[in-house]
Order: structure tokens, then sequence, then C-alpha cells
């Protein structure tokens, strides 16, 4: 039930078409010969399809050699880091010079991520304290008549204890905030993510969701026209294709719960894979951008956050020929080693952002009505550097924000770089009307 609404009230979604089986319920694509969203986005009073924002987060810097773009439109020219985003050049802006001042002076690591997404000042010792990240803010905003106001994903369990600075350990491992001393519990089980975004739930959940949902299917076919069931078997093929990829993962965290049972361990104390998480990060990290790409395809949701991974970070690359664990690797951040590393995380935004843009969405696609935003908590891991961080964003949000383009901010004034300007900025793209987000009270100038 939306923040709005009384017992005497019908949700607002209700008049949505749905998926319904024993147990479950799947949300829909946008479909043109029916109105599957209760707006009918073919009158000619149209209300605009809508606006989705994602933030991707990576820790501990990127190679900073090759970590640039230059020129606009058809001239832009990226780096080899940036390598993976040329399809995309059209719908991309890289982002220089920006900076979040309170996560500079203030020590390594923890410091500098707990308030990625908030501009925050964050406070030492037991009592956590900042404030709520752009995501939330977004989501108390607009999330209300959405089935799930937020998905708040993640690819690596949450660390406890205090860093040498006396930061908690809790700022390292989450980037969205619901407010200023609790951070958004993080879902890092594919499995479960998947049972959230179909509402999976009861003795049925080792059975297709799909195959509980076939009469609804032959209901909306039936009322389809013929590029609309194309669309839908579309749409169907690619959560069949999730979901046959998440069985593995399904039996893989109930031997862990079993064993974490046996040992008296919490499974976030136990390492990957025992813990039932894919061993596989490349694996963990699709599947992950698989579920915000089908939440936003089915409107079930518009907003969503996914760490790739937490701030000083154990995960290892051997695909990558990468012998050091994420975090030590950084340190060493203008080797070959971390350009593959850098390329890699630039890699899975590319992978979002294509799912996006294949799903078509009215006379666009999804990410046409989207912006992903990707960013890292600093510039250089070895030097630790936060003085501005590497930012990204791809999609248009409907015409709203100008794409295919370098923007740079390093000679600016620091009034001007302000990391919460870009944020406010995006803010007031998505119709949320507010004068300040963080420590800003004005957009980001020649966005």
């Amino acid at each position: 039930m939306s923040r709005s609404e009384t017992p005497n009230t019908p949700p607002r979604w209700n008049r949505r078409a749905w998926l319904r089986g024993a147990g479950v319920l799947i949300g829909l694509p946008w479909l043109e010969s029916i109105n599957v969203w209760g707006v009918d986005h073919s009158a000619p009073s149209a209300q605009p399809f809508p606006l989705r924002f994602a933030a991707l987060f990576m820790a501990c810097g990127v190679h900073p050699e090759h970590w640039w773009a230059k020129g606009s439109g058809e001239s832009l020219e990226l780096s080899r880091c940036l390598k993976p985003l040329e399809a995309l050049r059209p719908q991309l802006n890289v982002i220089h010079g920006l900076f979040n001042k309170n996560a500079t002076g203030v020590g390594i690591h923890p410091g500098q991520t707990g308030n990625i997404l908030s501009g925050a000042a964050l406070k030492k010792g037991a009592e956590l304290r900042g404030g709520i990240s752009v995501d939330q803010a977004m989501a108390n905003a607009i999330g209300q008549d959405d089935i799930v106001p937020s998905m708040v994903l993640g690819c690596e369990q949450p660390t406890t204890g205090y860093h040498e600075t006396n930061f908690s350990m809790a700022y390292s491992s989450h980037i969205s905030w619901q407010n200023a001393t609790s951070p958004v519990p993080m879902e890092v089980y594919p499995s479960l993510a998947f049972d959230s975004l179909f509402e999976n739930r009861g003795s049925q959940r080792h059975r297709s969701v799909l195959d509980r949902v076939q009469e609804s299917v032959l209901d909306l076919q039936r009322q389809a026209s013929g590029s609309d069931r194309a669309k839908l078997d579309e749409y169907l093929t690619s959560i069949r294709e999730v979901e046959k990829r998440m069985e593995r993962q399904r039996t893989a965290m109930q031997k862990a719960q079993e064993r974490g049972a046996d040992q008296g361990k919490p499974l976030a104390w136990m390492k990957r894979p025992d813990n039932g998480l894919p061993e596989d990060i490349r694996q963990h990290m699709q599947l992950m951008c698989d579920i915000i790409a089908l939440g936003f395809q089915s409107h079930r949701t518009r907003i969503s956050s996914l760490l790739l991974c937490r701030d000083i970070s154990g995960l290892f690359y051997p695909f990558l020929d990468v012998k050091k664990p994420h975090h030590l690797a950084s340190h060493d951040d203008r080797s070959d080693e971390w350009e593959r590393v850098t390329t890699y995380y630039v890699e899975q935004l590319a992978y979002l952002a294509n799912k996006l843009n294949e799903m078509q969405e009215g006379d666009g696609t999804v990410l046409d009505h989207s912006c992903l935003l990707f960013v890292n908590n600093m510039w250089s891991g070895s030097k630790h550097d936060s003085t501005k961080v590497p930012l990204l964003t791809l999609g248009k949000l409907d015409g709203k924000l100008a794409t295919g383009r370098a923007l740079d901010y390093s000679d600016r004034p620091e009034s001007d770089r302000k990391l919460c300007s870009l944020y406010l900025s995006l803010m007031n793209r998505l119709g949320i009307e507010t004068d300040s987000f963080g420590d800003s009270t004005s957009p980001l100038v020649d966005l």
C-alpha cells in the first residue's frame, strides 16, 4: 500500500493488467494494443512513459590513464576502458571533475563511500549518521504508486566492524540509505530478488512462474495484436531464460542455508560459494542486471541501485587473469590488470544498457526513458583520491537529458562541481520538484 492510500482506497496499480497464477504475479511490458498499465499512451493527451533511474556502483577507483572521453555526437571518442560503450555513444554522457565535498579530507574508504549517493557528512564511531541517498529520495517522491518503490541489489555481502579511520564498515557496504541512520537492506541473492520481482511465494516456488500463468497468457494473447503477441513472446522468453539460470542459484542457496544451520553460522559470515552466492561473479552481476531490466520493462519499479562490489572488496577475477583481489589490485591502478578490471565493470553497465535498449516502448526503448548512472567512490585507488569521481550516464529520460557528450568540470569553481548538483538535476528531470539535495541548492550547470 502506498503512503497516500487509505484502506478504502484501492491502490492505483489495481487498474493494471497482470499475468496471474498460483502464488505468482507477473507485470507486463508496454503493449500497443492493450492498456496494461492503466494509462492509455496512444491517446492524444497520453501521459509520458514512466521514467526510470538506476545507480550502479564500482569501488576503489578506475584506471586513471584509460578513463576519458572527448568530443560529442558522432565525434565522441572513448578511451580504452570505455570501449564497451562504443555502440551506445548516442545515449552516453562521460562526466569528469565532479566531487563529493564530504568524502574528502575524512580518511580513506568508508568515509569516501557511505555518502556517494547522498553527499552527507558521515559520523564516526558506533552511531551511524549520514543522509538519504538520491535513489531513495526519488523512490519517496515517485515510487509510491509502484509495486516496488525501489530495488536495492548487491553482488557482495555487507561487511561488519570498523575501519582504521573509525568509520563503520556499514558505510563501505551500502550505497542506498533510507534515512540518516539506516541503510536500505540490500538483496544479494538472485533467487530472492527474482521471487520478489514476481511475488513468487508459497509452496510452489520451485515450479516455473510461467507455467503457473499460462491461462492468463492465453487470455492476453487473444486480445493482443500480432505485433504485441510477438512482443509478449519475447518478454516471456526473457523471463524463462532468467528463470532457468536462477534454478541453480536457488538450489545452491538452499544447500548453503543447510550448511549454515549445521555450523551455526549466518550466511553473511560464510565465503562465496559456501554462502550460496554464485561462484562466478560474471553470472551474479548479469543476473542482477537482468532483474533490473525486467523490473523496468514490466513497470514494477522505476528506481533501482546495484552495488556491483563493495568498498574494500575481496572479489577475485580469475577470468581476467588478475591474481589479486579487487581492493589490493586497485593499489596498482596503472597496471594492465587494473585496466582489465575497470573495463570489466564498464561491460556490466553496457550489458544492462543494451538490455534496456532492446526493449521497445512506444516509438522508443526503455533505455530512452531511463537514466543509468555509473559511479565510483574515488578516482585513484593507489592514492585513494576522491577529489573527483568517475561518472557515466546512459539514457535520455524521454529527451529531458541531452546525451552523446563528454563534460569536463575540472576547471570550474567548487560550487559548480558538486556531485549532488548532478543528482538534483536528475531529480528535476524525473519530475521531482525540489530546490536542494544533499549539499547542493542548484542544478548542475551545462548538463
